[in-house]
């Protein structure tokens, strides 16, 4: 398979991509989905979510003080 960059992948393989996305490579082509869960569930008044490419997660914190993280409770993904 040949990924979106041109890079070959051998079929049954897996890696993640530089946008953190899990995919796989099978006889049928490949497939990649989000490696992450996206917040929905916090004050969006308040609070802003920021994403981190070295982890591939979430934070969400104050948009005044972003070194306090705020509630989240829900997740999508």
């Amino acid at each position: 398979c040949h990924d979106s960059k041109g890079v070959l992948h051998e079929f049954d393989s897996h890696w993640r991509t530089d946008d953190c996305l899990d995919c796989s490579c099978t006889r049928s082509g490949i497939d990649c989905c989000t490696s992450y869960a996206t917040p929905v569930g916090y004050d969006e008044e308040k609070c802003v979510r920021i994403f981190d490419k070295e982890t591939c997660t979430y934070r969400v914190v104050n948009k005044d003080d972003q070194s306090k993280e705020c509630p989240i409770h829900e997740w999508v993904g």
